[in-house]
């Protein structure tokens, strides 16, 4: 079956599951016991400690595992506000920020007195860096999110010029990392970024885990107490053999550099070229292919006239799994935030489908997929899609 929903959940590697079996078959320890098998879950999640810190160009102490992408972006945000004095607690977040890191942001305006300001996007999803430096406080902005490359259009962030402009106001850069870690890779110390977000799900490990990389030096106050695990900042008993998996992956993902986006990209456009062929009124949100860091395998297009939901439905009965460009909740379609913040209509937003490639995908998948579009655009008919 055509797997195209890369970007929500990556097929587990071969590599994964090689490291997490010999943990999840012997007798459970846990990685803080000093008996024989406690030292041995302790080693291999040091291991995998080493082998997430070099996919993102960081040292291995500064790696936090958390549950997951979503627990990194909260400890980043609310951590971040809490360690600061009333007064700065001023935070600026790109306007096309996952969820994980906007909900944050509210939550700490709402809750703990922080002031928050959106940066608007360009037509692409880029950050529009000249009136994000507008919004910038100095002495007062904690915090500016902007994330590696956004996970529904694929257009890659200018990090570093972001992480400088939030120095020179005295804030720390937060970089949600979560799906540019792997392709087109992320480097934490050449773009100067102080907290990098991570989920290993999207790299090919395992799902229920992830990590902060937190830069020497910065404040933090952790979320989470109990026995001071992760060096305070995230306590509770590590998982051992999930976290050997998102290690196995990120070293997998990390090899798969060399020649992994050229692949992904050439499978993309024959995707796209496709599709064009098959709706010639087709349109494409964001670019993932201008500038640094964009998404080689997604591609998110608008079917005017068709409703995501209408087409998803019919692929899926195709066995053709991919998303749409929209955040579902109740059985009721929201018009997606990021679209909107480009300057899409709601109607256009609720038009916009979501495919996404990565690790495994072949020109198999590819043609699969198109076939099945073929066949529900057939079914079809284009009409007015409600606001």
């Amino acid at each position: 079956m055509p797997y195209l929903d890369y970007a929500a959940s990556a097929p587990l590697r071969a590599e994964a599951l090689a490291a997490m079996l010999p943990l999840l078959e012997r007798p459970a320890a846990n990685p803080s016991s000093q008996h024989a098998q406690g030292r041995a879950a302790r080693a291999a999640v040091e291991t995998a400690r080493e082998q997430v810190a070099a996919l993102v160009g960081a040292a291995p102490s500064q790696v936090v595992f958390t549950s997951g992408g979503t627990e990194a972006d909260n400890l980043a945000v609310k951590g971040t506000v809490l360690v600061r004095p009333a007064g700065e607690r001023h935070l600026v977040c790109s306007a096309v920020e996952h969820h994980a890191v906007l909900d944050a942001a509210a939550w700490a305006e709402a809750d703990a007195g922080a002031e928050l300001d959106l940066a608007p996007v360009d037509a692409t999803g880029r950050v529009d860096l000249d009136r994000l430096a507008a919004l910038l406080r100095p002495g007062r902005t904690a915090l500016v999110a902007v994330m590696a490359a956004n996970n529904e259009v694929g257009t890659g962030q200018p990090v570093a010029a972001a992480a400088d402009l939030a120095h020179g106001a005295g804030a720390v850069l937060l970089c949600d990392a979560v799906q540019a870690a792997g392709l087109p890779g992320v480097d934490m110390a050449a773009d100067g970024v102080d907290l990098l977000a991570l989920a290993a799900h999207k790299l090919g490990g395992p799902t229920g885990v992830g990590a902060l990389v937190v830069r020497s030096g910065t404040a933090l106050r952790p979320l989470v107490h109990g026995g001071g695990q992760e060096r305070g900042l995230r306590s509770g008993t590590l998982p051992a053999a999930a976290i050997a998996g998102f290690g196995a992956a990120a070293a997998a993902a990390l090899a798969d550099r060399a020649t992994g986006a050229a692949t992904l990209a050439a499978l993309r456009s024959r995707l796209l070229t496709a599709l064009r062929a098959l709706a010639p009124d087709l349109e494409v949100n964001g670019d993932p292919t201008s500038g640094r860091g964009g998404l080689p395998g997604l591609l998110s297009v608008r079917f005017p006239g068709r409703r995501a939901e209408d087409l998803l439905l019919l692929l899926d009965r195709h066995g053709v799994a991919c998303s749409a460009g929209s955040a579902c909740a109740s059985g009721a379609v929201a018009p997606s935030h990021v679209l909107v913040a480009m300057g899409r209509d709601p109607v256009a937003a609720r038009e916009t489908v979501r495919f996404s490639l990565g690790h495994a995908s072949t020109e198999a998948d590819v043609g699969a997929a198109v076939a099945a579009v073929a066949q529900a655009l057939e079914v079809l008919t284009p009409q007015a899609v409600p606001r």
